[in-house]
């Protein structure tokens, strides 16, 4: 019998990579923002943020939460109710209007 009941562990990142990780995640939170000022955009806007919200809630849950590193089948648990809970999210947005009503970006 082994002593270590995990002999197959995954090398999880270091400080260096989660500093890495944090980073691309500031630039594409500022690129967020910076893309609401864009009025030439307007018209696009709730796609673009939906895309890049999802985009960094998945460099999170892989990482930080190590989803990257665990067995295929709890990703398999997590993504699935991201689905469902992604789909519910889009549902209600349409239910309120929000892909017909732009709103006015002030300049």
């Amino acid at each position: 019998m082994s002593e270590h009941p995990h002999a197959t562990e995954h090398g999880h990142p270091d400080a260096g990579q989660y500093i890495r990780i944090a980073v691309v995640l500031g630039i594409i939170t500022a690129l967020e923002v910076a893309i609401y000022y864009v009025e030439a955009l307007a018209h696009i806007l709730p796609w673009i943020l939906v895309a890049l919200s999802a985009l960094k809630f998945g460099i999170v849950a892989a990482y930080y939460m190590h989803l990257k590193f665990d067995h295929k089948l709890f990703t398999g648990f997590f993504v699935g109710g991201l689905a469902l809970a992604g789909s519910v999210v889009l549902g209600i947005m349409t239910l309120f209007g929000v892909w017909t009503h732009i709103p006015y970006v002030h300049p």
